[in-house]
């Protein structure tokens, strides 16, 4: 079987996700799922785009050395150097530089001739070269390339030293059969195409990044950039387990494998979802609720009589537990952490010991735990660090005859203060004195409730969407109480305002 390298750019493309913003140990933690998982290459960042992005890549790479960290960089000196120096304590750090080559972004955006185009990748390939054999050249919107140049600069790139060569669909525009015979056609006009690994990077604009992707695979590319539940610019990426599972299911047909171990591709979306208040749609293939539940009567007949009767892999395979039950509320600290290492997660003494508690409490209100109530534990106490904001108390009245109130305690920026607000409902009128509390006043773009585990004494996951000044922001947070979920949603997507609000990007592919 021929190897497919698994690129992953979560950290990288995936936070550009409008609102999915992370702090330094939020990717961190991330960072350390994947090299659980087994992917050969993590885009840990931008560099140059932030000090934060600059300290997010430095610390993934001189902490994650399993695998290879890449940073991206535009195609000047000051890019790479900077990727350079977050870069060079890792194990086996990659420099990944890109120039646009399509007639519109060469003209509109670069207002660059081709020629200038070719002698400035040429000159950025050969600038990082001299500081690693690890580098990595992106033709932006090769997609809508003219074909005769988009060989030019890939044969003089690989001449000037790049090993890996990636042909991305910038912006979503590709049909398979023509993208698979754009990559294969690559590989006859390009002399020294042998010398390079070619890579794509699809996007979802139509709904096709990992059908895009397979096309160009099946035509001779042996990396695949993608995202963990395909999140990413605008509809997203090629989805990290999308494409894995495809090659492993359809294998006698794709003749392709990858080092990803599957049965953490469930753990690792949970978490992604959690820490970027991204929740994946029931239906996503792979890692959606629904993606092994079966509700007409003829599937469930046909499941109970045989699984592979309308399943075409197991639950196991992707980490998705088949026993619900879990845990009680006599059950012993012991067996709550080999849980949590079970679904994935590798926590401190010290979260063991906030998340045990937490456990506990949550126990004498639910008869029972599930895995998804671990896990959105596990999130809420330990991979959230406190913000400028923090909700410490809240109280609320509402009924049918009752004007809605709530009365909130927060504390920002250290100091505790307490408020209270009328609202048309109990969500209003919490987030009515949060506003009120924090000063700010944002705009609510999106509000979505749903039940992690059955029942009415489920926990409640609430995802919030706020927008201000032109800056978007996701908050997510469970309790078995709505409005709490709300506020603690409310709250953490403010947090996430704030830091989003002192980062910068500068756009790729």
């Amino acid at each position: 079987m021929d190897r497919v390298y698994i690129f992953d750019t979560t950290l990288r493309d995936g936070e550009q996700s409008p609102g999915a913003s992370m702090n330094v140990e939020e990717k961190l933690r991330v960072a350390q799922a994947l090299e659980r998982l087994g992917v050969d290459v993590i885009e840990a960042g931008f560099p140059i785009s932030s000090p934060g992005d600059f300290e997010s890549v430095k610390l993934i790479a001189d902490k994650v050395r399993g695998l290879s960290v890449a940073g991206l960089a535009r195609a000047s000196f000051g890019d790479i150097d900077r990727a350079w120096e977050a870069l060079k304590g890792g194990a086996a750090p990659r420099i990944h530089t890109f120039l646009a080559t399509s007639p519109i972004h060469m003209k509109h955006k670069l207002r660059k001739t081709p020629d200038e185009v070719l002698e400035q990748a040429v000159e950025a390939v050969k600038h990082a070269v001299k500081y690693t054999s690890n580098v990595e050249f992106s033709a932006e919107d090769a997609g809508r390339s003219e074909m005769d140049f988009l060989c030019r600069v890939i044969e003089a790139v690989i001449d000037a030293g790049a090993k890996t060569v990636n042909i991305p669909d910038t912006v979503g525009y590709a049909i398979p059969s023509q993208f698979g015979e754009s990559i294969a056609e690559i590989f006859r006009r390009v002399p020294n195409i042998h010398k390079a690994i070619i890579s794509v990077h699809c996007h979802n604009d139509l709904g096709l990044a990992t059908s895009n992707s397979i096309a160009a695979v099946q035509a001779g590319a042996r990396q695949v950039e993608c995202t963990i539940n395909g999140i990413g610019e605008r509809a997203g990426n090629t989805s990290l387990e999308e494409i894995v599972m495809a090659f492993r299911v359809r294998q006698n047909l794709l003749e392709v494998n990858t080092n990803i171990k599957s049965e953490f591709l469930y753990p690792t979306s949970r978490l992604v979802s959690n820490i970027t208040g991204l929740p994946v749609q029931p239906n996503k293939a792979i890692v959606g609720a629904n993606a092994f539940a079966h509700e007409a009567g003829i599937h469930q007949d046909g499941v109970l009589k045989e699984k592979s009767t309308y399943e075409i892999m197991t639950p196991e395979s992707v980490g998705i537990a088949t026993n619900d039950l879990v845990l009680g509320k006599h059950s012993g600290r012991h067996a709550f952490v080999e849980r949590v290492k079970k679904l994935g997660y590798e926590i401190t003494s010290e979260q063991v010991d906030v998340a045990f508690q937490a456990f506990k409490e949550l126990a004498d209100k639910k008869k029972t735990i599930y895995d998804e109530d671990i896990e959105a534990i596990v999130a809420e106490r330990t991979l959230r660090l406190p913000d400028r904001f923090r909700l410490v108390y809240l109280n609320v009245t509402s009924g049918t005859v009752t004007v809605p109130t709530a009365t909130v305690q927060m504390e920002i920026d250290g100091v505790v203060r307490q408020e209270a607000e009328f609202g048309d409902g109990p969500v209003d009128a919490a987030f009515s004195v949060i506003k009120k509390l924090t000063g700010k006043n944002p705009r609510l773009e999106s509000f979505n409730i749903n039940s992690i585990t059955g029942g009415t004494d489920a926990q409640a996951e609430v995802s919030v969407r706020i927008e201000e000044g032109g800056v978007m922001s996701n908050g997510q947070a469970s309790d078995t109480d709505i409005v709490v979920a709300s506020a603690k949603a409310f709250v953490r997507a403010l947090n996430k305002l704030e830091h989003r609000k002192k980062k910068t990007f500068a756009g790729y592919v």
